[in-house]
């Protein structure tokens, strides 16, 4: 096998005709890799995307050959997938109102250049789910938030329409199984790429705790910070200890890395009702 790319979290080697996708136990936080690792989280990304793949396969293609052809020291964290080109837009959608959307309507009044209504707080639920894509910044820079005239002004107006209708299904879908399990999903990130006759096709990770805001729905309250079975745990303690969000990260202690697993564990179980 052939390294072609190390990412924030992924790494993904060629195998013949074949790419290997293997998540690592990394976890970065405002584009930027912490130092200390989080035991099982390659394990549990893969696990919780291929579930959700299968539950989306009538929304969508996915990018998965095979969940159990891969390099045994990969076993379990490693999907052998299909090589596609990537959609250079990252496809974000939210039903909730919180972290930069938050931030954007609390600046702006829209999010993504979609107006919002007046009056929403923290954690407010949105009229309808909503559509707010991202540059695809390189290693080292932040994501921007792109309108949808800038989406088409890259890959089209005719595909950025599909981009936009496929994100909200997903996230539709995605929440309303999650709903049945005391979860809300508040956003999520989805990559999509084009398969050699131009079709799209959902790939990488998909509705996992790295992708995704899950929050528990029995104690959901707007107008202030939600429990969240995500990677925003580590974020906000990141942020408390005044660092400035740029390379290097400080390491994190060991209690924040025993809850933010915890975390993880408890939504996969949650979610798929499998035991870890």
């Amino acid at each position: 096998m052939e390294l072609l790319h190390s990412g924030k979290v992924r790494d993904v080697y060629a195998d013949g005709d074949d790419l290997i996708l293997v998540a690592s136990d990394r976890l970065s936080v405002y584009d930027v890799v912490l130092p200390t690792p989080i035991p099982d989280k390659g394990k549990l990304l893969t696990q919780l995307s291929l579930w959700w793949f299968e539950q989306l396969a009538d929304v969508l293609p996915n990018h998965v050959i095979s969940a159990t052809d891969v390099p045994p020291q990969f076993a379990g964290r490693a999907i052998r997938c299909r090589r596609l080109e990537m959609v250079p837009v990252e496809c974000i959608a939210r039903g909730y109102l919180t972290g930069l959307g938050l931030k954007e309507y609390n600046r702006t009044g829209a999010v993504s250049g979609l107006a919002m209504p007046a009056g929403l707080v923290e954690a407010s639920k949105l009229p309808a789910p909503i559509f707010t894509p991202t540059t695809k910044a390189p290693p080292g820079q932040h994501d921007e938030f792109m309108t949808f005239d800038e989406v088409v002004a890259v890959v089209g107006a005719e595909t950025a329409e599909a981009l936009r209708d496929i994100t909200v299904r997903v996230y539709q879908r995605g929440a309303e199984i999650a709903a049945d399990r005391g979860i809300i999903v508040a956003d999520t990130k989805i990559e999509l790429g084009w398969a050699p006759d131009g079709s799209l096709i959902l790939a990488d990770e998909v509705l996992t705790s790295d992708s995704s805001r899950f929050w528990p729905a029995d104690s959901y309250e707007p107008g202030r910070v939600q429990f969240s079975f995500d990677k925003q745990y580590v974020r906000d303690w990141a942020v408390s200890t005044g660092w400035n969000k740029q390379a290097p990260a400080p390491e994190v202690p060991p209690e924040v890395v025993e809850a933010t697993r915890a975390r993880y564990v408890e939504v996969y179980e949650r979610i798929t009702g499998k035991t870890w």
